[in-house]
C-alpha cells in the first residue's frame, strides 16, 4: 500500500516561490516566475533613435510594441551580441511589458526564504538590481530585482512604455 503523500507530487512549502533561472554569458541569475509572461527566441528588434545603449530596440508582440533590453549591458556586464541561440524573457512590471535579452533560460526552481542570502555589501551599483543570492550546489544564483533592472526614471519609462 502506498502512502497518501506519494501520490501528490513534490511537497512545496508555503514560504517558497518559483524562480526562473537564466544565464547571461557564464553568469547565473534567477527571477520570480510571477513577473515572466513569456519566453521566446531572439527576434530582430527595430532600433529606436537616441535610445539608451542597453535598449536594443522594439519588437511587435501580438500588436504590442515591446522594448528589448540587453540585460547584460543594463547590469554593467559586457553587452550581448544577439543571435539565434539567445532568448527574450518577456516580463510585466507595473502594467508595462519589456523584453530582457539573456543567453539562455535554464530551469525553474522552488526557493524558500531561508535559502536566500543577502547580497554582499560590495558597492551600491552591483547590489542595486539584486534581491539576494541563492546557493544551489556549485552554482551561486543572483536573484534579479526586475523592477530595479528596468528603466526607473519617469522620462525613461515614458520613452519605453508609452501610455
Amino acid at each position: 500500500m502506498r502512502a497518501a503523500h506519494e501520490d501528490r507530487g513534490p511537497v512545496v512549502r508555503k514560504d517558497s516561490r518559483e524562480m526562473v533561472t537564466f544565464c547571461i554569458g557564464e553568469q547565473d541569475f534567477c527571477m520570480d516566475i510571477m513577473t515572466v509572461r513569456e519566453i521566446r527566441g531572439w527576434t530582430e528588434a527595430t532600433v529606436l533613435p537616441r535610445a539608451p545603449d542597453y535598449v536594443l530596440g522594439v519588437i511587435n508582440l501580438r500588436g504590442a510594441v515591446v522594448p528589448i533590453i540587453d540585460l547584460s549591458s543594463r547590469l554593467g556586464l559586457a553587452p550581448l551580441e544577439p543571435g539565434p541561440r539567445h532568448v527574450i524573457v518577456i516580463v510585466l512590471i507595473e502594467q508595462c511589458l519589456s523584453g530582457l535579452l539573456v543567453s539562455s533560460v535554464s530551469d525553474i526552481l522552488n526557493v524558500t526564504e531561508d535559502e536566500v542570502q543577502p547580497v554582499p555589501n560590495i558597492g551600491e551599483a552591483s547590489a542595486s538590481c539584486l534581491a539576494g543570492v541563492i546557493s544551489k550546489g556549485p552554482r551561486l544564483l543572483r536573484i534579479l530585482d526586475v523592477s530595479a533592472a528596468l528603466p526607473n526614471t519617469r522620462a525613461e519609462e515614458d520613452e519605453l512604455c508609452p501610455a
